[in-house]
């Protein structure tokens, strides 16, 4: 039975873990005393190696268990029903809980074996802790889908006449074959269900590559920057994934939980929000560790920060200790998931500590404008951001556990707090480009931002003379329109400079230019990509407005310059089980008609849940956002909606766009070699002795 298949290969894949785990923790103590320890140590590599085929089979036995609709299966009944179509019953594979574990245990294991397939001659020494790491991190997982949240078990029924749930069948138990499922939350019967959640596992599990790696260089004593350069792609695809996933899940919140909104500050969003904010932390310090020998510790910090805030926002999803739209239910994996938390933070800090005298710094900042000192900034926003963030999702536990009332932290209190600090970075990011590395000063700078400057002036004049008077606003918009002119600047000034030395027409030496330095002009892409969504996330935040009535036939609602004239509502049932109310509103803008929409409200019979889905106008400019709430049943005479008016709305996606192929171009490798390490002037170097 594939039950079994899925249940046994499952179970085999834990053995092996611990079987690698062993091998190549012997084989690094044989290595230590002198003896030879080859043999285990490709042994724990090949243990590696042997785990994704494994759990590949026990994640498509599950897969093919939920497409035929094999309900006497728990975990299919729970996410499937036969009105489903395929694309979601294969996407349940990661909809409920016992499965997303296997999923995640399934790219964990395809990503660890992937990196040890890599050459290993001028890392050897690496190998036993990367795999060993690895698999620690994978056995913890297939540890909690073979012990708690084992997606095979079956339904039962005992001779008594009861119902029990069990992977094995009981003695005189009989199986039970539900006729259909309870189907997925309407919620989750969405494309973003098919690309959101495999992003966001993609940049949790991705991130622990980096993560091994760091433990290798402390355990080794290899702290040099050699550790930084293996993982550097690894942890631009983990950024990528991850930074893809939360864009994605943004547009699945505007899309389908009718709020008008796409960031709720819901304490599952932030759990994959905070090790995004460690994570672009360490990218942008590791830089200054390449290029001058600096903040080796602090690189050290980020990146194990990064790994338990990954375990911590999976525990929080998985764990059932928070109430939010995107959690799991209750379960008991919770405490397992803070034990592992605490025992790999104290044991990555305790081994930090032991190499804490070898991480010292090659060089040191002197100049407080140089690019470094500002990237160092830019690190403290960051974690002030992610400081504000950890606090605002555990006081809800602390205040229950010291109280016994859970006190819930909303949306205002994280935007007064974060605020200023995405303004200071935006601003940081208009700044750092122009600064030198070394040393930098007032005038040197001044010098290289005065025309930037010129042009942001007159742009946020055009936007005053245009009606403009928030003051909250215009500054958010000269920050934007600051960096945007500072990083086009860049960019055309290097173009030019291209071009006039080699004669290239512009597209070719703009195309020359990026290939050469992928790493910095990618850098340039993804700054305009995060303005733009600036701009998006300023226009819906600040000016967003709405408004909610019922009307009858013919009777209109208006908002921002919209009219709608309710027209007409059908009610009819689908093929796929849904009561579908569908309503028909004619749209103006400014007296002008422009078109229809149509809100409508599904509710699934299967899962007896309603979803509610916006009808949306959609331009640069803005959006229409039109909800159906209620209706007279028996006539349809007369409805109630709901209506957001969302300027610049579409900047943001548009950003998120251009955000991912700026992280794309940095992945790449640049068509000449490495730079190498920049050399502190002779000066410096005198001083600083």
């Amino acid at each position: 039975m594939i039950e079994n298949i899925g249940t046994g290969a499952l179970y085999l894949s834990l053995l092996v873990s611990l079987y690698g785990i062993g091998a190549a923790a012997y084989g690094t103590w044989q290595q230590h005393k002198g003896r030879p320890a080859h043999a285990w140590i490709e042994s724990s590599r090949r243990a590696m190696l042997l785990t994704f085929p494994l759990i590949s089979a026990a994640a498509l036995s599950l897969i093919a268990l939920l497409v035929s609709g094999s309900y006497n299966v728990q975990y299919v009944y729970n996410t499937t029903s036969d009105a489903m179509p395929l694309y979601l019953k294969i996407t349940a594979l990661w909809g409920g809980q016992s499965g997303s574990l296997l999923f995640w245990s399934w790219l964990m294991s395809a990503f660890a074996s992937a990196v040890t397939l890599r050459k290993w001659e001028r890392d050897r020494e690496f190998l036993p802790w990367v795999v060993l790491v690895s698999l620690v991190t994978l056995a913890f997982f297939l540890m909690l889908s073979v012990f708690f949240e084992n997606p095979f078990v079956r339904f039962w029924q005992t001779i008594d006449g009861r119902q029990v749930v069990a992977l094995l069948q009981p003695a005189g138990a009989t199986p039970i074959q539900p006729v259909d499922g309870r189907g997925l939350n309407p919620l989750l019967r969405h494309p973003g269900m098919v690309f959101h959640p495999p992003m966001l596992y993609l940049g949790f599990v991705s991130f622990i590559i980096p993560y091994a790696f760091a433990i290798a260089a402390l355990v080794t004593k290899r702290v040099d920057d050699r550790w930084i350069r293996i993982t550097r792609r690894w942890t631009l695809v983990a950024w990528l994934f991850l930074s893809l996933g939360l864009v994605l899940g943004s547009r699945w919140a505007y899309d389908v939980l009718g709020w008008g909104g796409y960031w709720g500050w819901d304490p599952v969003e932030i759990a994959a929000f905070m090790p995004w904010l460690a994570g672009t932390a360490f990218l942008h310090s590791v830089m200054i560790q390449e290029k001058r020998g600096l903040f080796k510790r602090w690189n050290m910090i980020l990146i194990i920060i990064t790994y338990d805030l990954v375990i911590f926002g999976t525990f929080l999803t998985r764990s059932g200790v928070l109430s939010s739209v995107h959690a799991f239910a209750q379960s008991a994996i919770g405490p397992l998931f803070f034990g592992f938390i605490g025992l790999t933070l104290v044991a990555s800090l305790a081994l930090l500590l032991w190499r804490w005298n070898d991480l010292r710094s090659e060089g040191q900042l002197n100049s407080l404008l140089s690019r470094e000192s500002l990237f160092l900034v830019n690190n403290l926003l960051f974690m002030g951001i992610l400081a504000v963030c950890f606090w605002g999702v555990i006081y809800p536990l602390i205040s229950e556990l010291v109280t016994g009332q859970q006190v819930t932290v909303g949306p205002p209190f994280y935007e007064r707090a974060t605020g200023p600090l995405f303004a200071a970075l935006i601003f940081l990011m208009g700044v750092a480009p122009l600064s030198a590395w070394g040393h930098s000063t007032w005038k040197t700078l001044g010098k290289a931002i005065w025309k930037p400057f010129i042009v942001s002036l007159i742009i946020i004049t055009v936007i005053i003379i245009k009606g403009m008077r928030n003051p909250a606003a215009l500054l958010a918009f000269w920050l934007v329109a600051l960096t945007t002119s500072v990083t086009l600047y860049e960019y055309g000034h290097g173009v030019l400079a291209r071009r006039r030395r080699t004669g290239e027409s512009i597209p070719v030496a703009l195309w020359n230019l990026a290939a050469r330095n992928r790493r910095r002009y990618g850098g340039y892409i993804i700054h305009l990509g995060v303005v733009l969504m600036a701009l998006g996330v300023v226009g819906i935040e600040m000016f967003q407005s709405e408004t909610q009535g019922t009307i009858r036939v013919g009777e209109s609602l208006s908002l921002g310059g919209y009219t709608i004239t309710y027209k007409d509502l059908a009610v009819f049932d689908t093929n796929d089980q849904r009561n579908v109310a569908r309503a028909v509103v004619a749209v103006q803008k400014n007296g002008r008609p422009i078109g229809e929409l149509y809100p409508r409200r599904d509710f699934f019979y299967d899962s007896q849940q309603p979803m509610t889905i916006p009808g949306v106008r959609s331009t640069m400019e803005d959006d229409l956002y039109v909800l159906l709430v209620d209706w007279e049943a028996i006539s349809s005479e007369s409805a109630t909606f709901k209506i957001y008016h969302n300027p610049l709305v579409n900047w943001l996606w548009l950003g998120g766009l251009v955000f991912i192929i700026g992280t794309l171009v940095a992945a790449l490798p640049d068509k000449e070699h490495q730079p190498q390490k920049a050399q502190y002037p002779a000066a410096l170097k005198t001083a600083a002795s």
